[in-house]
């Protein structure tokens, strides 16, 4: 079959399967499928980029896009003036009170790793070069907590219940998307530069100990993020159905369609998510077509292939590696943006590496590694069998269970249970892709 044919038909079914859960279930879910279908595709892109271009394992997923959440509540929220200021009324130590600590601390911090990597660097291995970067980072840490402990704690306690942190800029929630590509990249860069130089299995030990990292710090540190009690009401890129009730034409779609005013201004919001989505992902898909098919992009591959004969042509390979680990992530970083845009909320907690790391790799193995038209509709895939797996085990339980009484042990073990087929059919999906379609959907070319 022609591979643009088939392509097509491809794309055809997942759009005609949207369809049906709209017409058989709800369009609000079937929208709310379709945006988080066109987020999920945008991180298969960037792990593609990662996976397909260079052959990077990258299984820090998380973190990056956590990061990226985070740019939102920095960008979009309102500062918490007494935040900023707590602690410092009345105070004879006002530099370790609310922001003035927290800097002080922080740049005491950065301080003391920039010592301590001057100091490996420069002094013979021995144990006068152990003694000495044991003292400066215990010194370090000291000195910091001194300044840093007392602003943390004095910023958590300003009205812990709804605030408790320091808020954001009070800017438009859009421009956190650019801002969250720009911090996972900046991230990732870092990361490079310590790992890449490294074997494979480092830069996968290294990603995911990172991950883990900016997870468990957005958790424990409050007066950044709320930790686990959440940020709630992040401004939003589209009006609220609320805003949008009382709007002459949304009450006129209303009724022509039949539907109720508020169910209607659900779907507007979400029809207005998905428009800007589908731009950004039409965007990045251009530019990732365009650099695949360029000349850096056939050198790309090239390394991927066969590194020792990369090196042979005389290719930085370590310096190309760096360069797509920060532009995959910073892409991953531009999704976890725009999902907590989608949310109105950052949920620390939820950044669980089944999520937001197994799962985007199996939309990238599905979908067709290397290629990024199947990212793109590995995103898709996953994701709709990933919400309607739970819903179709249920069905599946209960029609199984029919001929057995409401209360049969059997019945209610297996009814408690449904919810777990989900991660069965991802496991079986990925299964049955690897042995009938090991090159995935659409195939790289």
């Amino acid at each position: 079959m022609n591979p643009l044919l088939r392509n097509l038909i491809l794309f055809s079914a997942m759009a005609a399967a949207l369809v049906l859960t709209g017409s058989m279930q709800s369009w609000a879910l079937a929208l709310t499928i379709l945006n988080m279908s066109l987020i999920s595709a945008i991180m298969a892109l960037g792990v593609n980029m990662q996976w397909g271009y260079a052959g990077l394992f990258n299984v820090g997923i998380a973190g990056f896009t956590a990061l990226g959440g985070l740019a939102a509540v920095l960008i979009a929220m309102p500062p918490v003036g007494d935040a900023w200021a707590a602690g410092m009324a009345g105070s004879d130590q006002p530099w370790r009170s609310g922001i003035a600590g927290i800097l002080l601390g922080l740049s005491l911090g950065g301080l003391t790793l920039f010592l301590a990597v001057s100091i490996y660097r420069r002094m013979a291995p021995g144990r006068l070069r152990v003694l000495t970067l044991l003292g400066i980072l215990v010194a370090g840490y000291l000195a910091a907590g001194y300044f840093f402990g007392p602003a943390r704690t004095a910023i958590m306690r300003v009205n812990p219940a709804s605030e408790g942190y320091l808020g954001g800029l009070g800017l438009p929630v859009v421009l956190s998307w650019p801002v969250g590509a720009a911090m996972a990249g900046g991230l990732a860069w870092l990361v490079g530069k310590v790992a890449l130089g490294l074997r494979s299995d480092y830069l996968a030990i290294a990603t995911l100990g990172i991950g883990e990292i900016v997870v468990a710090v957005l958790k424990f540190e409050g007066w950044l993020s709320r930790g686990v009690n959440n940020v709630v009401g992040i401004p939003r890129a589209v009006p609220r159905p609320v805003e949008l009730q009382r709007l002459d034409w949304v009450q006129q779609l209303s009724e022509r369609l039949g539907l109720g005013l508020a169910e209607t201004a659900r779907i507007v919001e979400l029809l207005g998510y998905a428009a800007l989505f589908i731009a950004v992902l039409a965007i990045l898909i251009w530019l990732s077509e365009k650099a695949l098919n360029s000349p850096w992009g056939r050198m790309m591959r090239a390394i991927r292939d066969n590194e020792t004969a990369a090196r042979a042509m005389g290719k930085d390979v370590t310096r190309r590696h760096l360069t797509i680990f920060v532009l995959g992530s910073g892409v991953c970083g531009l999704a976890g943006a725009m999902m907590v845009t989608l949310d109105g909320q950052l949920t620390p907690g939820s950044y669980e590496p089944l999520r937001f790391t197994f799962l985007i790799w199996v939309m990238v193995i599905v979908g067709g590694s290397g290629n990024n038209w199947g990212a793109v509709l590995g995103g898709f895939v996953i994701w709709f069998l990933w919400v309607q797996a739970e819903p179709m085990g249920r069905w599946m339980m209960d029609t199984i269970t029919s001929g057995l009484a409401s209360d049969h042990p059997l019945r209610v073990h297996l009814m408690a249970q449904a919810a777990h087929t989900r991660l069965i059919m991802m496991g079986a999906a990925l299964l049955l892709m690897l042995r009938f379609a090991p090159r995935g959907l659409i195939p790289e070319r």
